[in-house]
């Protein structure tokens, strides 16, 4: 089973710059994007339908804004939006889709960088994830949680880390709750199942020569199961073409979609 995940930072955008077409090549049996910035219906069903998946689109009620899609090859069983709270629900920041015992979900966690305001939203929803995450993970269901969590956990996800502890994305208090989620909740960065090396980014700020210098951050993550983090086989992230200031992070499961 092949899922990818990628922020498009606007999906029109990305389809401008040849998204749909990669894509195609990679014979994914999942697709999460992120950040679509429209609306369904702003979207030419030709186009942001690919040929051969099923298609779902979970979009902020703000034009513009935030919203996440999932497409999948196999026709999902249910598909669930949303968890019960304004900026989780009308922000379009959690989309799942249920085969059989599995669970895949696309996720948009808020960024705090705009103000102290948003900071304040950021906190409060990884404060009420908690509820949630742990139902997924009492279900005993199989549950891979795709997305951009606007958090690099650890010193090795961010180049630089010692001048950005006071920044959102990494600040202790938001590297305190993804050591919660890995630890106490259970959950599993599966990239780190099988690639331990450091200066594995996923995001890179557009400014100055980011990007070309390898100056980011992994913030992008694919969280499991336990039982999903025995079946990660690989993990890419693709940098050769730049559909966003996000790259793509694919990961290999040995199972059966």
């Amino acid at each position: 089973m092949r899922v990818i995940t990628l922020n498009v930072n606007g999906i029109r955008s990305a389809a401008s710059k040849s998204l749909y077409p990669w894509l195609r090549e990679q014979k994914a049996d999942v697709v999460c994007l992120q950040e679509t910035r429209a609306q369904s219906q702003q979207l030419p069903p030709a186009h942001y339908h690919p040929v051969g998946y099923h298609c779902a689109y979970h979009d902020a009620k703000r034009r513009g804004y935030s919203g996440v899609a999932l497409y999948a090859r196999r026709e999902p069983d249910a598909t669930l939006t949303g968890l019960g709270w304004p900026e989780c629900d009308t922000e379009g920041r959690w989309l799942e889709a249920r085969f059989g015992a599995l669970s895949v979900v696309s996720l948009y966690l808020p960024s705090g960088s705009a103000s102290p305001e948003r900071q304040a939203v950021k906190f409060d929803f990884l404060n009420r994830l908690v509820k949630p995450l742990r139902a997924l993970r009492a279900s005993g269901r199989d549950v891979i949680l795709c997305g951009d969590w606007n958090i690099a956990h650890k010193e090795i996800d961010l180049r630089n880390w010692r001048a950005n502890r006071k920044h959102s994305g990494f600040l202790p208090e938001e590297r305190a709750w993804m050591d919660t989620l890995f630890g106490a909740l259970g959950w599993v960065d599966a990239f780190r199942v099988v690639d331990p090396r450091p200066d594995q980014y996923t995001w890179w700020s557009n400014r100055g020569r980011a990007r070309d210098n390898n100056v980011g951050w992994r913030i992008d993550y694919q969280v499991v199961t336990p039982g999903l983090a025995k079946k990660v086989r690989a993990a890419a992230i693709y940098r050769d073409q730049r559909f966003s200031d996000h790259a793509p992070l694919t990961l290999d499961y040995d199972y059966d979609f």
